[in-house]
């Protein structure tokens, strides 16, 4: 049996982070369901309160605030990959009119890669 490639590794959680950016830019969490754990927790900070929970908040907001927004631009800033854990940093620009710094845990469960935790910074809109 062979094992896969750095390469494929990486290219399999820029899918992943992709569903999460389609349904953001398409304003349809079922678009990005796909990339979250069932378990998955979203956290970031409004004001100086920690807030967020389950991943269901998440598609809450998509679904009843956001806007589809075809301008949308996200970069997949980094990526580390340690066996099956993996890092990444995604920069969101002209999201229903928002500006988000996300980091994502990710963990390669059953041979597929899920995200199972969101962190965002919200920037001001320009």
């Amino acid at each position: 049996m062979s094992h896969p490639t750095y390469v494929q590794e990486y290219n399999a959680i820029v899918d992943v982070l992709s569903q999460y950016n389609e349904g953001g830019a398409k304003a349809d969490s079922a678009l990005m369901k796909p990339a979250f754990n069932e378990q998955a927790t979203m956290f970031g900070v409004d004001g100086d309160k920690l807030v967020g929970g389950a991943i269901q908040n998440l598609y809450d907001v998509i679904d009843n605030v956001f806007r589809p927004s075809p301008e949308a631009k996200a970069a997949i800033v980094r990526i580390d990959i340690v066996g099956t854990a993996a890092s990444a940093r995604v920069d969101t620009d002209n999201v229903s009119g928002f500006r988000f710094t996300d980091f994502f845990n990710l963990l390669k469960v059953d041979g597929k890669w899920t995200i199972v935790s969101k962190i965002y910074h919200t920037h001001p809109s320009v």
